[in-house]
């Protein structure tokens, strides 16, 4: 059984404030062959990565490991699990390599509104006692978030206007 995690899906729902901004969500896994850079006004550009699971594009490993390594300019990288099967080998890999080069990145728990209250809240203590125990690099809150119901997603939105320096806040 092969699982999507839904980043297309993420990046749509994380956009959905900007009509101007089209992003594409195919019905079929590992659709995404190439980066596909999306600009945030003059502030910041998300980059969509090709997903390293099922149907990874054969250079993948190439193309995501030399830009991760030389982009000086990167301000966070966010991995995406899916919160009704959680850490996976390949998630461990992407894991290793973040962690190797260094990089600050995130863990976004995806399609939180699939499984049981009781499952998500399993599969998130289990994710948070790994993050906690087992990574340095990653950022110490997880981010569950549902494209379908939007649920988490303004928050992962303030997140991302803080890290580029968009938060407005009175003070």
């Amino acid at each position: 059984v092969f699982y999507r995690v839904g980043k297309s899906s993420l990046i749509k729902a994380l956009f959905a404030l900007a009509p101007e901004v089209e992003v594409r969500v195919s019905k079929k896994p590992g659709h995404t062959k190439k980066m596909n850079f999306f600009k945030v006004g003059k502030y910041f550009t998300l980059v969509d990565m090709p997903g390293y699971g099922y149907r990874a594009p054969e250079d993948f490993v190439d193309m995501v490991e030399t830009y991760l390594k030389e982009r000086r300019n990167l301000m966070r990288t966010f991995l995406l699990v899916d919160s009704v099967v959680g850490i996976q080998k390949t998630d461990s890999i992407a894991i290793g390599m973040c962690e190797e080069f260094s990089l600050p990145y995130v863990m976004v728990l995806t399609k939180i509104d699939k499984s049981s209250k009781g499952h998500l809240l399993k599969q998130v203590l289990q994710i948070q006692k790994f993050v906690d125990s087992e990574t340095q690099g990653c950022f110490p809150q997880l981010f569950p978030v549902s494209s379908v119901t939007y649920s988490g997603i303004h928050l992962l939105r303030c997140f991302i206007a803080d890290i580029t320096g968009n938060l407005k806040t009175d003070g």
